[in-house]
């Protein structure tokens, strides 16, 4: 049986500008080499590895939680890394979705999962069933 998350790994273009995006976002460099680097995160471990980049048009994307007290510095860093905003935050909890240099869908959320289990008592999205 799986017993939790392992790592992630992301593909991107340009691994220094990868290496200062998501170092400027809080995580901890540990490694570097010629194509890749490993990057942690609290528990996540993340493996930057240089290769190429498919574009994807659907919702998938990596949401990393931050206290409420500290979205609006992340909000402004967001701005100042010149990143786009591919989203509207339109659900619970304060969230800002940007994409990373090389394309990659991130999200930035106050929330977890019990507030957001909470949010759909009072608006239940359509067709929603407790399990």
């Amino acid at each position: 049986m799986l017993t939790g998350l392992n790592h992630i790994t992301l593909a991107v273009l340009d691994l220094e500008r990868s290496l200062d995006f998501y170092s400027r976002l809080g995580f901890s460099a540990h490694v570097k080499w010629d194509s890749g680097a490993y990057l942690s995160l609290g528990e996540l471990w993340l493996c930057l590895s240089v290769g190429p980049v498919d574009e994807k048009r659907d919702y998938t994307h990596l949401a990393f939680s931050i206290d409420e007290a500290q979205f609006a510095c992340i909000s402004d860093l967001v701005l100042e890394l010149g990143t786009v905003e591919w989203k509207k935050n339109s659900s619970d909890g304060k969230s800002v979705y940007m994409l990373d240099p090389n394309g990659h869908k991130l999200e930035v959320h106050t929330g977890d999962l019990t507030s957001r289990l909470l949010s759909l008592k009072d608006k239940p999205y359509k067709g929603l069933v407790w399990l």
